[in-house]
């Protein structure tokens, strides 16, 4: 099982965002800040995702449905491509290049996945690796998994990591045509209409987590964690709670967004096509004696619009009375709303069409960069845009340092209290960080050890430190930056 539990970059990012939006604000009911967008690359041919990998500041990648990724750097999308497999994919239509994911540990071993129809139309997961380059991936991939597709749409295309499990999570579509003909949705012996769960850490291809809910199952694809799924084109984690949500294309009637929290142990079953959203669909009737479906929680009719795109939970910095606030859209109509979910109840619902100024394009995908802000991809317009707020600078840092990671590995080990017990009876005898800057502490404050919050780094931050690494994610508390270290704005 990968060990990616400890707080990535990610995951640490957002949450020193949050911490800053509490001296910034009191956060109203609805978001006062107004929003638009602002284009950051253009002339693109049919983008689909913008990502980026945990900690990379600096990039956005860019998944062009052509079988092309490209960057945007420091502002300015560069020539060439940093990965080409154009050869290798059939497009068109729902085909093509669908999904991009950085593994966690991206910049020590480089790994990208990507989700795409291979040239038999056939879904295909496969690895990549960067090169010398950072710029520029090697075009040597291997293929994880390749999935026979019967119809030419319902894809799926989303793929992602889990951030409190660090394993790769596959939405697949129920493999096309109208109304999942072979009742793939429900049929766990195959592998459309799901969302699948699998470890990439190993020398050769996959492994089953033995947590997987079908895991010891003879009856039942192993990699299956959730299933009753029609399209599930694009979802996305709650970076910094690790909740799910999973935005599920309809037939001819509704367009659903489904959630699953960060506890769940999987084996939901999201209901297609038994239902469509929260009605019946086949059986068209009497659907309310059905038991154990997960019903979604917010769903619109095609009076309003015919293909929802999921977006993300808002976590980043630009914008704090956002955080916590989920965006979606309709690709058909270009319309984005927005609201706020606690577990139980949907609120806070708006549309920020007209705020945006989005309405004109079709919305494909929307994409969270490394600091938690959100762009939108123009499918029909070739335009990739970042929601920004109007009128105020942005409130990012520039700094990534990991509250408790003493000793800058990247990860919380006992290495960082061994650095804490160091520092505490031998300063400054702790080593230098040399020209990286963002690994250093501030006024002879070794911040990074600074487990606890308080500004200072003292044997509390020790005990804090073994409460975490023995506990967690039980234990009482989360590293929590001080306000000292690296808030560079």
């Amino acid at each position: 099982m990968p060990r990616h539990t400890h707080h990535r970059l990610n995951f640490l990012t957002s949450f020193l965002c949050a911490f800053l939006t509490l001296f910034v604000i009191v956060m109203p009911s609805f978001s006062q800040t107004p929003l638009t967008i602002t284009p950051i690359a253009t002339g693109l041919s049919s983008p689909l995702y913008v990502t980026a990998p945990a900690g990379d500041t600096q990039r956005v990648f860019i998944v062009e449905q052509v079988g092309r990724i490209g960057i945007v750097k420091n502002g300015s999308l560069l020539t060439g491509n940093f990965l080409n497999i154009q050869t290798k994919v059939s497009g068109g239509g729902e085909r093509g290049l669908l999904g991009l994911a950085f593994h966690p540990d991206y910049g020590s071993n480089g790994y990208l996945y990507v989700n795409y129809t291979n040239t038999s139309g056939n879904t295909v997961i496969a690895r990549y690796q960067v090169s010398a380059n950072p710029d520029s991936a090697d075009t040597a991939g291997v293929i994880l998994l390749t999935i026979t597709q019967p119809f030419a749409n319902h894809n799926g295309g989303w793929i992602g990591f889990g951030p409190n499990d660090g394993y790769l999570y596959i939405a697949t579509g129920d493999g096309g045509s109208a109304g999942d003909p072979q009742n793939n949705g429900q049929n766990k012996l195959s592998l459309l209409g799901k969302i699948l769960r699998i470890d990439v850490d190993t020398a050769q291809g996959y492994k089953i987590p033995p947590s997987n809910p079908f895991a010891d199952s003879v009856g039942s694809r192993k990699e299956i964690w959730a299933y009753g799924l029609r399209n599930p084109w694009r979802n996305a984690f709650d970076r910094l709670t690790g909740d799910f949500y999973i935005a599920d294309v309809g037939q001819n009637a509704w367009e659903e967004v489904n959630f699953q929290p960060a506890s769940s142990p999987g084996k939901e079953n999201y209901g297609w096509r038994l239902k469509e959203g929260d009605h019946c669909f086949n059986p068209p009737d009497s659907c309310d004696t059905l038991v154990g479906l997960s019903d979604p929680i917010h769903e619109y009719s095609h009076a309003n619009g015919c293909s929802i795109t999921g977006g993300y939970v808002y976590r980043g910095c630009a914008i704090p009375d956002l955080q916590g606030t989920y965006f979606f859209a309709d690709y058909c109509t270009g319309t984005v709303w927005t609201f706020r979910y606690d577990g139980i109840d949907t609120t806070e619902f708006q549309d920020r069409t007209s705020e945006l100024g989005v309405g004109f394009f079709n919305i494909s995908s929307f994409g969270e960069d490394a600091f938690g802000e959100l762009y939108v991809s123009g499918h029909n317009n070739g335009t990739v845009y970042k929601i920004v707020p109007v009128g105020v600078p942005a409130q990012c840092g520039t700094c990534l340092a990991i509250p408790g990671d003493a000793n800058a590995s990247g990860s919380l080990t006992l290495g960082d209290i061994i650095a804490d017990v160091n520092y505490i009876f031998d300063r400054p005898g702790f080593p230098g960080c040399g020209s990286n800057s963002n690994l250093c502490w501030l006024s002879d404050l070794l911040c990074r050890g600074d487990w606890n919050g308080s500004g200072s780094v003292v044997l509390a931050d020790v005990i804090n430190g073994v409460n975490y690494i023995f506990n967690k994610p039980g234990g009482p508390w989360n590293p929590l930056p001080s306000g000292l270290c690296c808030l560079t704005l």
